[in-house]
């Protein structure tokens, strides 16, 4: 055991687990444990993390209160992945109740301004620059839709109209990811929610095509209901069933629950890392890994097979909640959790095809013990990761922060 502040004990995760992945431009070595016993309302840098590595405001509610009188949520980000002037600008969304935003941030002079925002629109959450150079965002509300974003080609920060996409199917959206052939997939954030993939009829317009949901082989009807007692069997192979297109456009779940599709706890992102969707099943602690060339599902992470568990009561640091999702330098899966002392997490590669992570090395944890990480991304640059902190305890500090290494 280590000593952390305020007589604050925590396991060393350098006990637990083999020496860290460190090659690559943003490699480090793991921090010792949680923020236990460090927690603070008044920091100017919210995070402990590695030696070697800097913090700084990208921009908060001091740059741009979009909200007044209430926490702005800033939630997810991205930045243009290609085109004019990639990667100079970042996008971010606002997980409000109505009137919810996208704001758009240049990362040259800090300048920031809202993009699109909707007395209508309400959670907005999960974000994703498509390889055709629009934005698609997601309400993550009974009834949400994903909403695709066509800028002005040559001003990145204007939009020039944003189209509805009730295809993709009406559900609690979160996380979204494109694939390279131009699939979408997205997940229903509830206990019971279902992963689903949008073929468009044509790459690149997502005005028609096919909604499909995961359905686990070999699993009764019974078996494939959200249960807690359970999840840890839903792995194996899998087919994505089309559903009634219809029904999809009006009630996703509906639509999936009518074709026997597979239930998870409360799905919230994912992740598409080369031929691997990666999804964070938030109430099972887990991470599961879909092969979307071998039609298979295993469990990526877990508590007890390759990281710890959490115990805030016994000061030890451990997974716990896993969230937001994002690709790293290397190929590496990045997760955020949304618990107390919310940390930071790299995994290691399945190396030997066991479909798990090798391991998880812990990356940073954030001080503001009430507040949530959330938006984890890497832009055009190796050495930067930005994350968004979310209703913090310190006034006026929902907002992007870059981690680089110096």
């Amino acid at each position: 055991m280590i000593a952390g502040a305020a007589g604050c004990t925590f396991v060393a995760l350098a006990a637990l687990a083999a020496p860290a992945q460190a090659a690559g431009p943003f490699s480090f070595e793991p921090i010792p444990g949680s923020a236990y016993g460090q927690a603070s309302d008044s920091w100017t840098e919210p995070y402990l993390v590695p030696d070697g590595y800097s913090q700084h405001l990208v921009a908060d509610e001091t740059v741009l209160d979009v909200f007044p009188g209430q926490d702005d949520l800033s939630d997810m980000n991205t930045v243009n992945e290609t085109g004019p002037q990639a990667g100079r600008y970042l996008y971010r969304t606002h997980e409000v109740g109505a009137n919810a935003a996208m704001v758009v941030v240049d990362l040259q002079t800090g300048d920031a301004k809202v993009l699109v925002q909707d007395p209508a629109w309400g959670r907005v959450d999960g974000i994703e620059w498509t390889p055709w150079g629009t934005l698609l965002f997601g309400e993550e509300r009974d009834g949400g839709q994903v909403h695709e974003v066509f800028l002005d080609p040559k001003d990145p920060t204007r939009a020039v109209r944003v189209e509805a996409r009730p295809q993709i199917g009406v559900m609690r959206h979160e996380g979204i990811g494109v694939g390279a052939d131009g699939s979408v997939y997205v997940i229903d954030e509830l206990n019971g929610g279902s992963i689903y993939k949008f073929e468009p009829t044509r790459r690149g317009d997502l005005s028609e095509g096919r909604l499909y949901a995961l359905r686990l082989s070999g699993l009764s009807a019974a078996e494939q209901k959200w249960s807690p007692d359970t999840f840890k069997d839903k792995v194996g192979s899998f087919e994505w069933v089309a559903l009634d297109q219809t029904l999809a456009a009006a009630d996703g779940n509906a639509a999936s629950d009518a074709v026997g599709a597979t239930e998870f706890g409360r799905p919230e992102d994912v992740e598409i890392i080369g031929n691997v969707l990666y999804v964070a099943n938030t109430s099972e602690d887990r991470v599961v890994a879909i092969d979307l060339g071998q039609k298979t599902l295993s469990t990526f992470v877990l508590p007890g097979l390759n990281v710890p568990a959490e115990d805030k009561s016994a000061g030890v640091t451990g997974f716990n909640n896993p969230d937001n999702l994002a690709e790293g330098p290397g190929g590496r899966l990045w997760i955020v959790e949304d618990n107390d002392f919310s940390d930071i997490w790299a995994t290691r590669k399945d190396t030997d095809g066991d479909g798990a992570a090798d391991g998880l090395d812990l990356f940073a944890s954030l001080t503001d013990e009430n507040a949530e990480t959330s938006g984890i991304y890497f832009g055009k640059d190796p050495k930067t990761m930005f994350v968004n902190i979310q209703h913090p305890d310190k006034p006026l500090a929902d907002g992007t922060w870059a981690i680089t290494r110096r």
